[in-house]
């Protein structure tokens, strides 16, 4: 069992920044890729980043490409999601979540991942 906790959330003004942290808890971290998702109201939750366990080549959507930045300290158990450029389009509750090493890992579909936060909201002011 992971037990994955988010913080970070909260409202700013477009163009701002915000930093995300997802601290896990329970079996080695290490072992597992980690991803950002994040749902609107009305919306169903959709990937926003991932990374493996070795922190090498970082999976975008393209919607965050060149403004989100993941990122993981295998030794804090920790995750981050920097999100520079905001916009109110990003407006949503994010979550962070665990897949557990596969043969034939797939990092963006929700159902691929074994372990979930229970979300931060962000919120961009336009």
């Amino acid at each position: 069992q992971v037990q994955l906790v988010e913080s970070g959330g909260g409202l700013v003004q477009a163009g701002g920044s915000l930093r995300l942290s997802c601290a896990a808890s329970g079996r080695t971290f290490s072992n597992y890729a980690m991803g950002w998702f994040r749902q609107a109201p009305g919306k169903e939750r959709e990937f926003v980043a991932a990374v493996t366990w070795s922190g090498v080549s970082p999976y975008y959507a393209d919607s965050v490409k060149g403004r989100f930045t993941i990122s993981r300290d295998n030794a804090k158990n920790t995750v981050y999601l920097q999100m520079n450029s905001l916009k109110a389009e990003d407006t949503a509750v994010y979550y962070c979540a665990a897949q557990r090493l596969k043969t034939r890992a797939n990092y963006v579909v929700v159902e691929q991942y074994d372990y979930w936060g229970q979300g931060t909201q962000v919120t961009v002011s336009s």
